[in-house]
C-alpha cells in the first residue's frame, strides 16, 4: 500500500512541477510521476529531508528538485 501513496504522491508533485515550469501540458502522466519520483530524490539528496513529509517525502525539497529537473530536461531535449 505505501507504494502506492509513494506513486500517486510523485505524480503530485511531477505534476505541480510541470505546472510551475510551465511544462505541464506536454507531460503525460507517467512522465509526472518519473519527474516527481526523481526530483524529489535528486531534491532531498541536495537540501536533505526538511519540512513536511507525505509517503516518506519531503514535499518542499522534492518539488524544488522536480522542478529544476523538470526544466533541465525540457531545455536539453527542446532547445532549438
Amino acid at each position: 500500500m505505501h507504494w502506492l501513496w509513494v506513486l500517486i504522491v510523485g505524480a503530485i508533485i511531477g505534476a505541480i512541477a510541470g505546472a510551475i515550469t510551465s511544462k505541464g501540458k506536454s507531460m503525460g502522466w507517467i512522465s509526472n510521476i518519473v519527474a516527481g519520483l526523481v526530483g524529489s530524490s535528486i531534491g532531498e539528496a541536495v537540501l536533505g529531508s526538511w519540512g513536511p513529509q507525505v509517503a516518506g517525502m519531503a514535499i518542499i525539497p522534492s518539488i524544488i528538485g522536480a522542478v529544476v529537473l523538470v526544466w533541465l530536461v525540457s531545455f536539453i531535449l527542446f532547445r532549438h
